[in-house]
């Protein structure tokens, strides 16, 4: 198998869907780069399968113009991003390395009614000139922001790593053949990628973009874009937590949910205020990191914050040690199964973004490799079979609320993880990953974010109103 770096699991990026904004987004932004010899004077853009049938909701026609125009997701201004759209919408014209083009989006990206055998998330991209064909690139958004094509997969590279990983029995094996932690081991695998002053670096960069999600969600409130109306929560919930509504930045805030009470309902509540906060923002096209996908960015937030706040923090070091060991089960599931929902539903989303935030809570709790793998077996079992019906196609009904179950799931797995005793588990994480794998390949197709299963079929009022 090929390497993945746990930085290719967590990514910094614009919401509202790693699949359907960020990999397509990465798509037009790889075939710009492709198209730098060429001159052409038209581009239309193919969207199949999922991209097609809830890419409007998800905001995959927005994302591929963002990346024909080669704006980065990491560090575009998302508060930009409306008048950049509109700029293209009005003057239908897209400025290229090649020069100004005539593109009208309702034209020129066609969402096909159809799949393509490639993937559920297919897009297929055709410059050409004057009528005449010049480049066409197929590319499948395959989860988590990771794009593949012909050309070159996604971001895994072929890198000898000192312990290569593929399976939960080779962490058991390296951890105790080093007698070390799941992070240790990840963290020398971390190096065969990149020096450690940058691992560091992006560290910070994770937390920092994790924290003013987090923090920029419960300082705002209103109506979330796309038409079902659905009401921001998380402001409301911070205020009956703290009795104040606005803080003039975010120390301040953070010293007024260290002053909080610290009952069990309290906490609870916390929980679901951390998650729902980052989802909301996610809906609102604003800046998350994928854990692994948008879709599922806020249950790590929270369940790091419900540590940071609630537990006994050890200082930035734990924070380090839970993302790696949280990365390095999204990896396992990347590699064994799929973080699609458009291939496996929300178990591949929400259902491994549990398991990793369940890991990564059981090592900075003491807890030993063997337990971190069962909190993260836990975890994901009980999500098996979980399904993804956006309503309208819209990342917020059931989504959003999925994170806040997904982040208390994760909890409870670490739990029992921490007072159980791994060797006598009936379950193995290796035997859930393989179970959700073969629940993804019989799951009925309109269960794949297609909005054509579950509250999105039997909400059809709503879905008219969008």
């Amino acid at each position: 198998m090929e390497s993945i770096s746990v930085f290719d699991i967590f990514k910094i990026g614009v919401g509202p869907s790693s699949s359907h904004t960020l990999g397509p987004w990465k798509a037009a932004r790889m075939f710009v780069s492709s198209l730098k010899a060429s001159s052409f004077d038209r581009i239309n853009v193919h969207l199949y399968g999922s991209l097609s049938k809830t890419g409007k909701g998800h905001a995959t026609d927005k994302a591929v113009i963002l990346g024909l125009l080669d704006y980065n997701a990491e560090t575009i201004p998302s508060k930009d991003i409306p008048s950049i759209i509109s700029g293209v919408e009005n003057s239908n014209q897209l400025d290229t390395a090649r020069g100004t083009i005539f593109f009208d989006p309702s034209l020129h990206i066609h969402f096909e009614d159809s799949f393509h055998n490639r993937h559920p998330n297919t897009l297929i991209f055709r410059a050409s000139l004057e009528g005449r064909l010049v480049c066409e690139e197929i590319y499948a958004s395959v989860g988590g922001g990771f794009v593949e094509s012909d050309r070159a997969t996604n971001e895994s590279k072929h890198i000898s790593l000192p312990f290569p990983i593929e399976k939960g029995q080779d962490i058991i094996e390296f951890t105790e053949q080093k007698k070390c932690a799941i992070s240790d081991i990840v963290q020398l695998n971390e190096q065969a990628f990149d020096a450690a002053e940058n691992i560091e670096d992006k560290i910070d960069a994770l937390l920092e973009t994790m924290l003013e999600c987090v923090y920029q969600g419960c300082m705002t409130d209103g109506v979330l874009p796309g038409g079902l109306n659905v009401r921001r929560r998380a402001k409301g919930l911070c205020y009956e937590l703290t009795g104040k509504a606005n803080y003039s930045n975010r120390d301040e805030w953070i010293d007024a949910i260290k002053a909080s009470p610290r009952t069990f309902n309290q906490i609870n509540k916390w929980i679901s205020c951390f998650a729902l906060a980052v989802n909301e923002e996610n809906a609102s096209l604003s800046r998350v990191v994928t854990s692994p996908t948008n879709g599922a960015a806020g249950v790590i937030p929270a369940v790091l914050l419900y540590y940071f706040f609630f537990c006994d923090y050890a200082g930035k070091d734990a924070v380090r040690r839970f993302l790696f060991t949280a990365g390095e089960i999204g990896c396992l599931f990347k590699k064994g199964a799929t973080i699609s929902a458009a291939v496996g539903g929300c178990q591949a989303e929400i259902g491994v973004s549990s398991a990793m935030a369940a890991a990564g809570l059981t090592e900075v709790l003491g807890g030993t490799a063997k337990q971190a793998l069962m909190a993260s077996e836990i975890a994901m079992e009980h999500h098996l079979g979980l399904t993804c019906d956006p309503v309208a196609g819209l990342v917020q009904v059931p989504c959003i609320e999925r994170n806040a179950m997904g982040a208390i799931k994760a909890i409870t797995a670490s739990n029992l993880a921490l007072s159980g005793n791994p060797d006598t588990a009936i379950v193995k994480l290796d035997t859930v990953i393989k179970t959700m794998w073969d629940t993804a390949q019989d799951m009925n197709g309109k269960y794949k974010e297609t909005s054509e299963g579950g509250l999105a079929f039997n909400l059809p009022v709503l879905m008219a109103n969008c």
